[in-house]
């Protein structure tokens, strides 16, 4: 990792943050209370296929329809993935990938793209990648094995939850307290918390590996004053994670991989994740990068079988925010555990309170931002059409991701080698946007009348409109009734009911309010809707202006950058106090309607 990058694929500061839906979490002492809040990870597992024995859902492969997925959303996954091999849009984003994705205990989607290891090493004069012979390339397979990079913070938040449950650690705890060495140079006040949810006030990282000795190493750190003041600002750092291993290791006596090993890989047989393969492994390992000065600050050659990070490379292998290998089929066992409220068959490493942390917005005070325990919550960035407020994942600059949305119990793994042969090849994460949309559409919405309903797409920077035929709206208490489902990012992408009274020359919005069973009607003054509904369908009344000739439309605007779901309309009827003037069950006023970038749809 080089000057300026962070342990992800993110440069600080480079996507914009709009997005404020999630849980209110309250700290006081080291206790939290937990907002009650619908299809929570153990609550998800409970209707899941592929259950052991003992109740908590196991995976095993199975058809998409098994899953309760549309096959044809699966394939198109496949497909856009595979367009990412190619020039993205000068070079491939990745040599090559592994995908899993899958629904309860089932995993509907496990293939294999492309090259695990495809070039020995870069040339900066031209900007080409120099090929190992053909015989000598290796294509990936399900089992390929991959530095998970930035991925690792996900064991290491796992861990620390573990020691938080099991009361040797205090979530509202000082760092000082565990470790005394930390407390200079303003750090004193900062709480393992803020650590799990990068709100310490730490720059981005440091370069620990110019420091020629571990004890060095712990100085930099020791010696690093905070840029902010603790919980004032949200700033992802790896030096959160790297500070958090030092505290696991001095509580427990343990270091950090033998940690992963006993609390983690062993109670879930996960035989392919671990810091520092074997030399053996090395043939089932996806390369990375041809690591030389000026991209990388340590000249490598070509980094193949050991840690990418130069900073967990410098720390022996084995770091808090970097340093794991594995494969798809483990992370997905870690995903469904998670997913099971933290257990897995007969094995349990979390209690589902415990989880619940993990799934639980801390980060309320920073919009855009969402973060539970060490994972990112709500990020359409790289989680496309899956991100809710409760979906929860994380990525790393190698290529990797990983995203559990409770709200569906479905699972998505992307896997590539995007630093194979150097880092400046890929940009931004469209291949995990690509997927993670893919997914989201391959769970059906299933509409609340006949077979099918209005859908306004899931592409960015479009408009969509639905558009009735003009009616006489006259008569007494013209009133529009219909079912609205809507998922899009927040504030970014807005659905919107407008009105017309002089053949589109002028467009008003027209308010309207939603119902559903249990639940308080909500008023909607601007005639909009945006963010996230909870994918549940919502009754809509909306009193209609008085006009000879009214017509109303539907809009959906998205932005130039990420989706939600999507938006749905079904069942539209128009009635006065005289009658009926329009209502989509009929045939004829059906055949009336003008659908603009909307199509019928009976996902």
């Amino acid at each position: 990792m080089s000057a300026g990058t962070t342990g992800d694929d993110r440069q600080i500061g480079s996507r914009p943050t709009r997005r404020q839906l999630g849980r209110t979490a309250l700290a006081l002492g080291g206790a939290l209370a937990i907002t009650p809040f619908p299809a929570g990870p153990a609550d998800a597992a409970t209707s899941a296929t592929g259950a052991s024995a003992s109740g908590h859902p196991t995976l095993r492969y199975g058809a998409p329809e098994r899953a309760g997925l549309l096959p044809a959303h699966l394939r198109q996954l496949v497909a856009d993935a595979e367009v990412f091999l190619g020039p993205s849009p000068k070079h491939p984003w990745y040599a090559g990938a592994v995908l899993l994705a899958g629904r309860g205990g089932t995993v509907a989607l496990h293939q294999p793209l492309g090259m695990a290891v495809r070039y020995q090493a870069y040339d900066e004069r031209t900007d080409t990648g120099v090929e190992f012979p053909a015989g000598q390339q290796i294509p990936m397979a399900k089992d390929t094995v991959f530095d998970l990079a930035s991925v690792s913070k996900l064991f290491t938040s796992v861990l620390a939850v573990q020691q938080i449950e099991r009361g040797a650690l205090e979530l509202e705890g000082k760092v000082a307290a565990y470790l005394p060495e930390f407390g200079g140079a303003g750090k004193q006040d900062v709480t393992i918390r803020q650590l799990l949810t990068h709100t310490s006030g730490f720059r981005a990282w440091i370069p620990l590996y110019s420091a020629p000795t571990y004890e060095e190493k712990l100085q930099l750190i020791w010696d690093e004053a905070p840029l902010y003041p603790p919980g004032s600002t949200y700033l992802y750092s790896d030096l959160n994670l790297i500070s958090l291993q030092l505290v696991l290791e001095r509580i427990t006596g343990h270091a950090l991989d033998a940690l992963l090993h006993d609390e983690v890989t062993a109670p879930l047989g996960l035989r392919r994740t671990r810091y520092n393969p074997p030399a053996s492994w090395r043939p089932r390992i996806a390369a990375t990068e041809d690591a030389r000065a000026p991209w990388s600050g340590l000249d490598r050659g070509l980094v193949w079988g050991e840690v990418h990070d130069e900073n967990a490379f410098s720390l022996g292998g084995v770091a808090g925010h970097a340093g794991v290998f594995s494969d798809a089929w483990d992370l997905a066992v870690l995903g469904r555990t998670l997913l099971n409220g933290g257990a897995y068959g007969r094995a349990r490493i979390l209690r589902p309170e415990s989880v619940e942390l993990m799934f639980t917005d801390f980060n309320t005070a920073f919009p855009g931002d969402e973060h539970g325990l060490g994972f990112e919550l709500y990020q359409h960035w790289y989680m496309g059409a899956m991100a809710t407020p409760r979906t929860a994942g994380h990525t790393g600059f190698t290529g990797t991701s990983l995203v559990l949305d409770p709200s569906t119990d479905s699972f998505l793994i992307v896997l590539g080698n995007s630093v194979h042969p150097v880092r400046t090849w890929r940009s931004g994460s469209a291949p995990r946007v690509a997927a993670g949309t893919n997914l989201a559409r391959a769970v059906p919405v299933r509409p609340p009348h006949g077979r099918t309903a209005w859908f306004s797409g899931t592409a960015s920077a479009t408009t969509a409109t639905l558009t009735l035929p003009a009616l006489d709206t006259a008569s007494a208490g013209p009133r529009l009734r219909c079912a609205l489902w809507w998922d899009t990012e927040p504030r970014s992408d807005v659905l919107v009911l407008e009105s017309t009274v002089d053949g589109g020359g002028t467009w008003q919005p027209v308010p309207f309010t939603t119902t559903r069973r249990g639940s308080d009607p909500q008023e909607h003054p601007a005639g909009s809707v945006t963010g996230w509904s909870g994918r549940r369908w919502y009754r809509l009344t909306a009193d209609l202006p008085s006009a000879r000739r009214l017509t109303l439309r539907w809009r959906c605007t998205t932005d130039r950058l990420y989706v939600g779901r999507g938006a749905y309309v079904d069942g539209l009827r128009v009635e006065t106090a005289d009658g009926v003037l329009f209502d989509e069950a009929r045939p004829a006023d059906r055949a009336r309607v003008e659908a603009r970038g909307w199509t019928p749809s009976a996902d």
